[in-house]
């Protein structure tokens, strides 16, 4: 990690301020443990195998084979044997930027947005390529890392183009898989930016339809067929991968953090977050977060 824009505390993973994307090539022998990182990644395995864990489960992996995660997801590799990933990790707030349109392309805001969170997948979404995507998706990678030594400034505009063309071939094997065919309803798409944009707000069903100007029942039909899940499941996930964030980067305390993301009732709180990630809020911290921040309780 030492020539990457990236720095390791304890077991948190985050860009060096100023990097937006960054492309390159591990080998993992035996195990690599357990950690988290405060940005996208997606790891492409290119040779040898293993088996990755997170908290969607355990996955024999075999070349060909890639793994999104969001931010806040943990994991590890275990039972290495010359397992060759190509990893590529790219900012969150490159995806509410430059990126914010993927949410309405049917195939890439599935890829992003809602794939990850449907079907119990807690931010982990998995996928195989085939031969001519994995190769497609090589060319991708390596015009990225390309990039890797160049001042942002002069060729951003390059970085967001070469992860575009990264992330399309990977949603064209994701929409196969998962019958993905047609633009989400115009009002699940502004559902999900009412929620995520005032998560501390307390939100019931009835009031977001109305303010949609929906049945609460129809709204419901719409949103499991875009995401999977019905609207307050969907805030619940969003409220636990800000809650992940605020644990991993700040010193407030518990209870002020699920105050922030809409969880005012510490035991509710605790209940929802654990559901997400396997781990009490406090354990998260304690798990991931920097060395200077010791547990916090509830």
């Amino acid at each position: 990690m030492a020539n990457e824009p990236m720095r390791t505390h304890g077991t948190l993973l985050h860009f060096v301020e100023g990097t937006i994307v960054h492309a390159g090539q591990h080998v993992h022998e035996g195990s690599h443990p357990l950690h988290t990182h405060s940005f996208f990644e997606i790891a492409l395995v290119i040779a040898g195998d293993g088996v990755h864990h997170s908290q969607s489960g355990r996955q024999q992996l075999q070349p060909g084979d890639a793994i999104l995660l969001r931010p806040g997801v943990w994991h590890e590799y275990e039972q290495c044997r010359g397992l060759l990933v190509y990893n590529c990790c790219f900012a969150a707030d490159l995806v509410q930027r430059e990126l914010a349109w993927t949410r309405e392309d049917p195939l890439l805001g599935y890829l992003l947005w809602t794939g990850p969170f449907s079907a119990q997948r807690r931010g982990v979404l998995s996928m195989h390529l085939d031969d001519e995507t994995f190769a497609e998706a090589r060319r991708h990678l390596d015009g990225l890392r390309e990039l890797r030594d160049q001042p942002i400034g002069r060729h951003r505009g390059e970085l967001v183009g070469w992860l575009s063309l990264y992330l399309s071939c990977l949603a064209r094997i994701v929409a196969e898989r998962n019958d993905v065919r047609q633009q989400a309803h115009p009002a699940v798409l502004t559902a999900m930016r009412m929620l995520e944009a005032d998560p501390a707000r307390p939100w019931t069903l009835t009031e977001l339809a109305q303010a949609l100007h929906l049945a609460p029942g129809y709204l419901v039909r719409l949103f499991k067929s875009a995401t999977g899940l019905p609207p307050m499941a969907y805030l619940s996930r969003h409220r636990a991968e800000l809650a992940a964030g605020q644990l991993l980067h700040t010193d407030l305390p518990v209870s002020r953090i699920g105050e922030a993301v809409g969880w005012p009732d510490q035991n509710y709180f605790a209940r929802r977050f654990k559901s997400h990630y396997g781990l009490s809020a406090s354990n998260y911290r304690q798990r991931f977060n920097t060395p200077k921040y010791g547990p916090v309780g509830h």
